[in-house]
């Protein structure tokens, strides 16, 4: 019988709808067990708040290890959390709690328990207070990682940025080949390892139709040269192609993986093609880490109205990896 390695749930921001796709997920069957590091005073509150009953067992960290676990129960591992107020604002003060579960998580994997980390949504504003871009790069530097890649994946159109959470006018100064093939490699590699094929890959151009007033026009210069050079050494790609056609049915089936330039240059298109079924995973860590791809949402906690299909696809992936 196969013995599936757990599934680790860092809780994330305390004050956000995590909690509640948490319980509306663990309606699905996973083969894998769950492991959830969060406040057991918080799950509680949560749980009566949004009615949800299931039994929970507390996990001792140094004994991690020697627990035949099920889904039956929510295995916790309890990360103290001081608050006043249970669903107050989001603030900088989650922060030393959202850092010691992380690290609790951080742990287990490096122990070689698992290889499997998923962690809810975190406000990138008051956790990383702009020392990183976001929690890719986060997790990235804790591991000494320096070639990474933010893939937003769906199982029939995936995309990829090449730039993350940079603002507009400081873009174009991160677009150079090296970043291009450093992120198709990736691309590349997960896919082979984890999907097994070989994918087709559409890269962007920059500028609006790639054309440019410019004198220097990145998609002639910069963009258009490394696709012929990694088409060459036999990567399944091409471009540059417009980014306000390439997500046309009869373009992006062509497809199985959309490379651009800025962050919401391909995320709005996906997200307006698939809302929540969609994760966002972090490629080039020595492990599997999934964020459901949304945020907080604090003007939705305790409403019971929030769609969990992004954590279940996320609990799913890293079921059958």
């Amino acid at each position: 019988m196969k013995k599936y390695k757990p599934i680790i749930i860092v809780a994330g921001e305390p004050n956000s709808i995590f909690f509640e796709i948490f319980f509306k997920s663990l309606k699905k069957t996973y083969s894998s067990p769950i492991i959830l590091i969060a406040s057991h005073k918080l799950l509680l509150l949560q749980m009566k708040k949004l009615n949800y009953k299931k039994k929970i067992k507390l996990l001792e960290f140094e004994k991690i290890s020697k627990y035949i676990l099920s889904n039956k129960t929510i295995n916790l591992i309890n990360v103290n959390y001081r608050f006043s107020k249970p669903f107050k604002k989001i603030s900088s003060k989650s922060n030393n709690y959202i850092e010691r579960s992380f690290d609790l998580a951080f742990k287990i994997i490096n122990d070689g328990i698992t290889n499997k980390l998923i962690n809810g949504p975190i406000s990138k504003k008051n956790f990383l207070k702009k020392k990183y871009l976001g929690i890719t790069e986060y997790i990235a530097n804790k591991y000494s990682v320096k070639k990474k890649a933010m893939l937003i994946y769906n199982k029939h159109l995936s995309v990829c940025p090449v730039t993350t959470h940079l603002p507009l006018k400081l873009v174009s100064r991160k677009i150079n080949q090296k970043n291009i093939k450093e992120k198709i490699e990736l691309i590349n590699e997960f896919y082979k390892n984890n999907i097994k094929l070989k994918p087709k890959i559409a890269i962007l151009g920059l500028n609006p139709h790639c054309e440019s007033v410019d004198k220097f026009n990145e998609d002639e210069k910069i963009v258009k040269p490394i696709v012929k050079k990694m088409k060459k050494n036999g990567y399944k790609v091409s471009g540059p192609h417009s980014a306000d056609t390439i997500f046309l049915n009869n373009n992006r089936k062509n497809y199985d993986v959309i490379l651009g330039m800025y962050h919401d240059q391909v995320l709005t298109p996906i997200k307006t093609l698939y809302e929540y079924d969609a994760i966002n995973i972090t490629l080039g860590l020595p492990f599997l880490r999934i964020s459901p791809d949304h945020g907080p949402n604090e003007r939705m906690i305790g409403k019971n109205l929030s769609n969990p299909l992004s954590l279940i696809q996320a609990l799913r992936f890293l079921d059958k990896s």
